[in-house]
């Protein structure tokens, strides 16, 4: 009995805290919509001067006194007998773009790639780290639109692939003038795929009726609840290889020595791989490319950070602080188990 009655207690703390999570979500949700969405802010910083900063805080901690002054002795040597930088090297701009399957983040991008040609010049390079599996085409079809405005400005664009730039991620990455990625990184998925499924049998067996209505022949041609057709499947994988066709165009025009009937078979390759068939130019890091040219030029990260309202930033805390305390009460499920 004393089982039951503490279990009774938890679970009626349990749901008052759930119904007071409810309403409290519904307040913040209901006050985020009245407001108006964080504006966004252009974020630029320096990453030669961190660079700096690096090396400086490594020679205090690792070298002695003596070293120390010897270095610094070398140093201002240098600094007089240094001329005016000139500008010949140009500046190198990092954009670093992390795509997800909607591909929501190229509004980021579109406003990081409109500061960058807002300032740069012909012996500029923008360097741009891409890290994504593909998604939507109409969205990755956007982001990689965007990465042609810098060519289309005159100015050099590497693409850099540390990780994964597979399917959408390969569409935009091929349109650089250079495309390097590390030993490991996945590159590649030249295909298009889509996949539903189909509850037509499950309605079916259960009496319940399913209306669709279309004006167009080809409106619909596979649908989630109706009975799908083998003439609408024909339409639609149809309409997958337009895509097809379109994808491998692109990549075709964008590297025109790449044997595409050999590569655009959906199949992805690792890093080395991809090089002896031409989908990359060369096998480096981000991290190698920066330190390959500098302190010879001026490196600048540019940044898009879209800013969270009060209402939104106040319903990320009390979901944060909701999830917590429910937590803790769960973590003490156990102890009123062992009771009884």
């Amino acid at each position: 009995m004393e089982f039951l009655y503490e279990y009774g207690l938890f679970l009626a703390k349990a749901v008052t805290l759930v119904a007071a999570i409810v309403i409290i979500l519904a307040v913040a949700a209901g006050a985020a919509a009245k407001q108006k969405q964080g504006k966004g802010q252009l974020e630029i910083h320096s990453i030669s001067e961190q660079l700096k900063d690096i090396t400086h805080y490594a020679q205090q901690v690792t070298l002695d006194k003596a070293s120390l002054k010897k270095l610094a002795k070398e140093q201002k040597k240098k600094q007089k007998e240094k001329k005016e930088p000139a500008d010949d090297a140009g500046k190198l701009f990092v954009i670093d773009f992390k795509g997800s399957m909607d591909a929501h983040e190229v509004e980021k991008l579109r406003e990081e790639v409109t500061a960058v040609l807002c300032i740069a010049t012909d012996k500029d390079e923008v360097l741009v780290k891409i890290e994504s599996g593909g998604g939507v085409v109409h969205g990755y079809g956007l982001a990689a639109a965007q990465l042609q405005r810098i060519r289309d400005k005159g100015l050099k664009l590497t693409v850099a692939v540390d990780k994964v730039a597979a399917s959408g991620g390969y569409m935009m990455a091929c349109v650089a003038d250079k495309l390097i990625a590390s030993q490991f990184a996945i590159i590649g998925s030249i295909g298009v795929l889509a996949q539903l499924p189909n509850f037509h049998k499950l309605l079916k067996k259960n009496d319940i009726d399913y209306e669709q209505h279309t004006a167009g022949e080809y409106k619909r041609t596979l649908t989630v609840f109706g009975e799908n057709t083998d003439e609408g499947r024909e339409k639609f994988r149809e309409e997958l290889e337009a895509v097809h066709v379109m994808f491998k165009d692109w990549v075709s025009t964008n590297r025109k020595d790449l044997d595409i009937a050999k590569v655009a078979t959906g199949e992805y390759w690792y890093g080395s791989q991809a090089l002896a068939l031409g989908l990359v130019d060369g096998i480096s890091t981000s991290d190698d490319y920066i330190m390959g040219v500098y302190p010879e030029r001026d490196i600048f990260a540019v940044k898009f950070m879209q800013k969270k309202n009060v209402a939104e930033k106040l319903g990320m805390s009390f979901a944060q602080g909701a999830e917590r305390a429910l937590m803790r009460m769960v973590s003490q499920l156990p102890q009123w188990f062992k009771k009884s």
